[in-house]
C-alpha cells in the first residue's frame, strides 16, 4: 500500500518581514535531504500572525505565491502553509497547496480568531479543500479551526466511507493555550480515524506572545508519533496506509455516527 512522507517545519518567524522569512524558509526547505511528498510550513509563514493585512497582503500573482511555485518546482515536492491574500475588497488567511507543476489549490480559514480581532481584518472562508497525493486524501485547515470539530468531521457515503486520510493544521498557537492544542489534535485523530499533523511556530511574535511549537503527528488511535516543543525543528515522517486501514477495519466506529449537515452562510460580497 502507498505511504505518505511529510516534512514539518517548526520555526521562528520574523515579525511582518516577508523578505527575511522567505530567505530563512528557503534555506530550511533546501536542507531537507530525505525524500518527501509534502513540506508543511506554519500559519502566516511570511509575516507571523499579523492583523495588518492592508500592509502585508498580496494578490495571488504576488511575490510569495511565486516563491512557493519556485520552491516546489526546485524541490519537486508539494509545499503548504498559509499567507495573507487580498482578493477583491477582502483579505484572507489563505492556506496554499502548491504542486511542483505550479498548479495549486487553496483553503481560506473558516474560523477567524475573534479573541485577537482576526474577524475584524479578514474574511472567513466557506468551503473545505481536500487535496490528493500518492493515493492519500488530505484535509487542509488553519489554527483556530482546530477548536470546531464539526468543520473537520469526516463526511461518509456508501461509495466513500472516509472523505480523507490526513488532517493538516498550520498554526500560530500561543504557548499559554498549548494544552488545548495538544489535546484537540489527538481528539481530531481519534474521532475521525485519521492521521493528524499540526505544525506550529516557536518564539515570540511582534506582540511579545510566546509560541512553544508543540508541532505533532498523531496516528488514528491518538498515539503521538512526533512532538517537538520550544525548539526549531525539521522532522520528516512516513505515514502508514496499512495501519490506517487496519484501524478503520478493526474499529468501525464510523458506522455508528450521527447524521448531520453543514449549512454555509452566504459569501460576503
Amino acid at each position: 500500500m502507498s505511504s505518505l512522507t511529510v516534512s514539518l517545519v517548526q520555526t521562528q518567524l520574523h515579525w511582518e518581514d516577508k523578505v527575511a522569512n522567505l530567505q530563512m524558509l528557503q534555506q530550511k526547505i533546501a536542507s531537507i535531504s530525505q525524500p518527501t511528498h509534502v513540506i508543511v510550513l506554519p500559519e502566516m509563514f511570511s509575516t507571523g500572525f499579523s492583523m495588518k493585512p492592508e500592509v502585508s497582503a498580496e494578490k495571488m500573482d504576488g511575490a510569495t505565491v511565486q516563491w512557493l511555485k519556485e520552491q516546489a518546482a526546485k524541490k519537486r515536492v508539494i509545499i503548504t502553509g498559509s499567507i495573507i491574500i487580498e482578493e477583491g475588497a477582502h483579505y484572507y488567511n489563505r492556506m496554499i497547496w502548491m504542486l511542483p507543476t505550479g498548479q495549486y489549490g487553496y483553503y481560506d480559514k473558516r474560523h477567524l480568531f475573534a479573541y485577537a480581532g482576526e474577524d475584524q481584518h479578514y474574511t472567513s472562508g466557506n468551503k473545505r479543500l481536500v487535496a490528493s497525493v500518492n493515493g492519500w486524501k488530505i484535509n487542509l485547515l488553519v489554527c483556530y479551526d482546530l477548536r470546531f470539530p464539526v468543520w473537520a468531521r469526516q463526511s461518509f457515503s456508501a461509495e466513500q466511507p472516509f472523505e480523507y486520510d490526513v488532517l493538516i493544521y498550520v498554526a500560530n498557537w500561543p504557548e499559554r493555550r498549548n494544552t488545548a492544542w495538544k489535546a484537540l489534535l489527538q481528539a481530531r485523530a481519534v474521532e475521525n480515524q485519521c492521521y493528524v499533523i499540526g505544525v506550529n511556530r516557536v518564539g515570540n511574535d511582534g506582540n511579545n506572545i510566546y509560541h512553544s511549537g508543540d508541532s505533532m503527528v498523531v496516528d488514528p488511535l491518538g498515539e503521538v508519533l512526533y512532538h517537538k516543543v520550544h525548539d526549531e525543528d525539521i522532522a520528516t515522517l512516513t505515514l502508514d496506509k496499512e495501519h490506517l486501514n487496519t484501524v478503520r477495519e478493526k474499529f468501525p466506529f464510523w458506522k455508528d455516527r450521527d447524521a448531520f449537515m453543514i449549512i454555509n452562510p452566504p459569501a460576503e460580497q
